[in-house]
Formats: C-alpha cells, sequence, structure tokens
C-alpha cells in the first residue's frame, strides 16, 4: 500500500479536481449552511466516491485555514484503500486463511496506528474500518504504525452491519473480543479463517455487531483493572492467531 500525501487541501473546485484525480480523501468538512451550485456538485460527487462527509459551522473551518476555503476542506489520507474482496481473495490465494480485524469506531489515532504495527508484525490480512466514526488515517496514525501503513490493508467500507455479513459469508468466521466473553482466546479455535472485532475505547464492541458475532471471547484478567487497551488486546490477539497456526 501506497503512502500518499498527508496535508488538507481546500477549495471547492480544488477539492472537486482532487477527487476526479482519485486521490484518496479521508475527510471531507463541508460548512453547513453554504448553498451553491459548485457546492452540490463536490457533494454529488463526494457521494458517488464513497468520501465521508461532515458538515460543520464556519468556525471549525476557519480553526483549520483562514485562506479563502470557500467552505470546504478535505484531508488526504496517509493510505489507499483497499476492497474487502481483495484483502480476503489475496489471503485464499496464497492458501492462507484470513485473519482480519475489524474495529468498531476506534477514535483515538494513536490506538489505530498501534493496532496496525502489531497486525502487520503478526501477519493479519487487513483491517477493516467504518467510514464514519473512526480516527483519520493521517500521518499521526502512519507515525504511531512505524510504517506498518504501508504494507498492512485497510479497507473502508459504509456498512459495517453488511460487512460483517459479507465476511461470513466468504467462509470466515467473527470473533467479537471483550471482557465479557464466554470463552478465552486461548481456549477458542483461532486456526481458521477468523476475523477479531473489536469495539470503541469507550462503551465497546456495538450490540448489533455483537449479535451478528459467530463467538465472544475474551482475555483473561488477573489484575484489579476491568479491560484492556484496546490496541494492547489486539495484539495480544493477532499474536494468538499466529501462534495458533504455527503449532
Amino acid at each position: 500500500m501506497q503512502q500518499k500525501d498527508t496535508h488538507f487541501i481546500y477549495g471547492t473546485r480544488a477539492i472537486i479536481e482532487a477527487i476526479e484525480a482519485d486521490k484518496e480523501i479521508d475527510k471531507l468538512l463541508i460548512q453547513k449552511d453554504i448553498r451553491n451550485e459548485l457546492t452540490s456538485e463536490l457533494m454529488l460527487l463526494a457521494k458517488n466516491h464513497r468520501v465521508p462527509v461532515q458538515k460543520v459551522p464556519l468556525e471549525k473551518l476557519n480553526k483549520v485555514t483562514r485562506k479563502n476555503h470557500q467552505g470546504a476542506i478535505a484531508y488526504l489520507s496517509s493510505v489507499v484503500y483497499a476492497s474487502l474482496d481483495h484483502i480476503i481473495s489475496s489471503a485464499y490465494e496464497k492458501g492462507e486463511s484470513p485473519c482480519l480485524i475489524i474495529l468498531d469506531r476506534i477514535t483515538d489515532v494513536r490506538n489505530v496506528g498501534a493496532i496496525a504495527r502489531s497486525a502487520e508484525c503478526a501477519g493479519v490480512h487487513g483491517v477493516v474500518v467504518p467510514s464514519r466514526g473512526s480516527a483519520q488515517l493521517g500521518p499521526d496514525a502512519m507515525k504511531t504504525s512505524a510504517g506498518a501503513l504501508n504494507y498492512l490493508p485497510f479497507c473502508r467500507v459504509d456498512n459495517l452491519k453488511h460487512t460483517i455479513k459479507e465476511i461470513q459469508a466468504n467462509g470466515i468466521k467473527v470473533m467479537a473480543c471483550s471482557e465479557k466473553g464466554a470463552i478465552t482466546a486461548f481456549d477458542a479455535d483461532l486456526t481458521g479463517p477468523v476475523a477479531l472485532l473489536m469495539g470503541s475505547e469507550e462503551d465497546g464492541i456495538s450490540v448489533e455487531y455483537l449479535k451478528l458475532a459467530d463467538e465472544h471471547i475474551s482475555l483473561p484478567i488477573e489484575g484489579q483493572i476491568a479491560s484492556l487497551n484496546v490496541a494492547v488486546a489486539s495484539g495480544i490477539l493477532a499474536y494468538e492467531v499466529l501462534r495458533q497456526r504455527k503449532k
């Protein structure tokens, strides 16, 4: 996965040209009360290219830049997103059981970077993130990942519920990972195709995704603190998958 420009661009026409040139847009900020033909064109183009859009007040845009942004600022991603089909098929074509990590609303960029670093080292085939409610994959994520974002495919999806079902339809077992899991990861069978579903730092995995999971697993906690940091937990689980498969 190649590294791309990590800065933001501003101005409606400039952003339109960037999208049409297939630049990977991580997030598009649009002034919420602006109405004109060019902005409407930008909004339609963003929709067609599945660019996440946030409507924000003028004050937020002015905090990013005081230059003539015309009510539109776009952040360029540090990575080129891969398709889910490509990630899964590539693993199967190599004769390997796919191992994915699904991130449900992980908003801390340092956690995402750390997850990517551990996942890449452990041989995870790809990471799935929702287009809304996830950390921006910009320079901070790239730095925290120690460059892992250059090699580990990330897939950005519009509907995580549908994506989980698609993953399962490809013969991959979705394992919801939380402190409430029925069995520990060390007792679960992780040797086959698996996707590790990790929840947000604030309130864990969404209830609707928990219901879709094939199994609920946990990591044993011997101390007084109730849960592990999501990046640490993801790293332990990724290496448990590797350990079981090497064994």
